[in-house]
């Protein structure tokens, strides 16, 4: 090891005698060691603002006048997404099967019957399963159909004393048609005055309960040998179709309001009554493929 002067304080030279081939050699002096200068320190450059946009002034002249509040800039976060394992785990774990039908029912409905107790099936059902149980052992296929039928004439219109009736009572019962969509009819009533009103009142459980129809009118009838004029009204009574069974009875009477008085019309008494039963209908052989597919 030398030490040698260089500068301006001493400095220590290191050598190695191990090998031949001296590598490059670093001094290290003692003064900067021990009495080390500060960094020099950089001036601190100018940072010259940056121009006001055109109309700043004014816009913002313009927002100290106004009472609104200054706008705040809207933040958006970016949407993390999850990974796909732990969106699986989480879809696996939330997810619920339910089947319903068009409605938002469900597809299944239990119920408890007691020992005593006969479950209730629907006519309609019991005809589905005998013509499907029919037509599998190729018998002919009978259909038992119900339907409403009158115990009183369903043309009052054509009999003899109609008119005299009609005088008498200045409503008469016309017509009455039974199907399938309910009862349809017509009724005749003196052509008093110009404002008028025809009303059906209707009963399924012998008059434990009613609903009243109103009637439309129709036309007006003009008789010239007896010089009776007449306005024909037709009224319609639904039948729903737990209604249609055997037994089941229906009982009307019309009613005819004008000129502030009533006139009724209840066969004499007796109401209109008619009664639940059935027909048989026999299907050709052409046909039966096409009631499978139906039932």
């Amino acid at each position: 090891m030398e030490s040698h002067g260089h500068g301006s304080g001493p400095a220590l030279q290191f050598t190695s005698g191990f090998s031949e081939v001296s590598g490059p050699t670093r001094i290290f002096r003692l003064q900067d060691i021990y009495d080390p200068k500060p960094p020099p320190q950089r001036s601190p450059v100018a940072i010259r603002p940056p121009s006001p946009k055109p109309g700043y002034l004014q816009e913002t002249v313009q927002r100290r006048l106004s009472c609104e509040p200054k706008p705040k800039p809207i933040m958006r976060r970016r949407a993390k997404s999850l990974s796909s394992s732990s969106a699986e785990k989480s879809t696996c774990r939330n997810v619920q099967v339910r089947f319903v039908d068009s409605l938002g029912l469900e597809l299944e409905d239990v119920k408890f019957f007691k020992a005593s107790e006969d479950p209730l099936v629907p006519i309609h059902v019991i005809t589905r399963l005998l013509a499907s149980s029919e037509l599998a052992s190729k018998k002919n296929l009978e259909l038992s159909l119900p339907y409403f039928k009158p115990s009183f004439p369903e043309n009052m219109g054509a009999e003899l004393d109609f008119l005299k009736s009609l005088c008498r009572q200045r409503v008469c019962l016309d017509q009455v048609f039974c199907s399938e969509l309910g009862i349809v009819g017509t009724v005749q009533v003196l052509n008093l005055a110009l404002e008028k009103e025809v009303m059906v009142r209707y009963s399924f459980t012998d008059w434990k309960s009613s609903a009243d129809s109103k009637a439309s009118w129709i036309t007006t009838v003009r008789r010239d040998k007896s010089n009776i004029e007449s306005d024909v009204f037709r009224f319609h009574l639904p039948v729903p179709p737990f209604i249609l069974q055997p037994g089941a009875t229906l009982q009307f009477a019309i009613c005819f309001r004008v000129r502030g008085s009533e006139y009724w019309d209840n066969n004499d008494g007796c109401n209109y009554k008619l009664s639940c039963q059935t027909y048989k209908l026999v299907i050709p052989r052409e046909c039966e493929d096409s009631l499978v597919h139906f039932t």
